[in-house]
């Protein structure tokens, strides 16, 4: 399943990737630096999102395996 942060931290990524692109093609270290930037916040906001995911599964199955036991 794919949750909020990993869907945002996704579009944040590519967002970041475009405007550091821009930056390069405009000769504009600033706005290179800001999508570098956003990138960052995507990846790790992506990251979050993929941990909660690993949580939400294991607990899935913890529930799953205790529910076969009884």
């Amino acid at each position: 399943m794919i949750n909020k942060n990993q869907v945002q931290g996704t579009l944040k990524d590519a967002a970041g990737k475009i405007q550091k692109e821009t930056g390069k093609l405009m000769d504009n270290p600033k706005q290179e630096a800001k999508g570098m930037q956003k990138q960052s916040e995507g990846k790790a906001q992506k990251a979050m999102g993929d941990a909660t995911e690993v949580v939400r599964d294991a607990k899935d199955n913890l529930k799953d395996s205790i529910k076969n036991k009884g």
